[in-house]
């Protein structure tokens, strides 16, 4: 999503940020574990998502429905089986920043214009429940 100088620099934003969370530090735990695999079926996955989040967007779904929020609950399972426990309240907190931090946002928007904001909407969805 990133470039290596923007990554280091993402990593030290979120050291200052979050740093004396229990989720960093499982997080740091988590990945500090991972090797070149690992990393690969990470990248793999979430590229998989957002894939799906673009193709429902396209097809007209409501960020709202049922498939949305199927692969919004995907993303934040791929962030609880990877990084940390991401409860519901954490993930709609997440999709938040999609939108807010226009570094998120531009990696959303680079696959289609008002991705961020759907993935957000569908997040917020799934969030709230049935």
């Amino acid at each position: 999503m990133f470039g290596t100088s923007g990554h280091e620099q993402l990593e030290e934003e979120a050291r200052e940020r979050w740093g004396h969370t229990d989720a960093y530090s499982e997080s740091a735990r988590r990945t500090a574990r991972y090797g070149q695999a690992d990393w690969g079926a990470i990248h793999a996955e979430a590229q998989e998502i957002v894939s799906d989040f673009a193709a429902l967007m396209r097809a007209g779904e409501s960020p709202r429905g049922p498939r949305a929020r199927a692969v919004a609950e995907r993303h934040r399972q791929h962030i609880s089986r990877w990084f940390y426990p991401c409860a519901p309240d954490v993930h709609r907190a997440l999709g938040e920043m999609y939108v807010a931090d226009r570094r998120f946002a531009r990696s959303y928007e680079n696959v289609a214009n008002g991705l961020a904001a759907y993935v957000r909407n569908a997040i917020r969805a799934n969030a709230a429940g049935p």
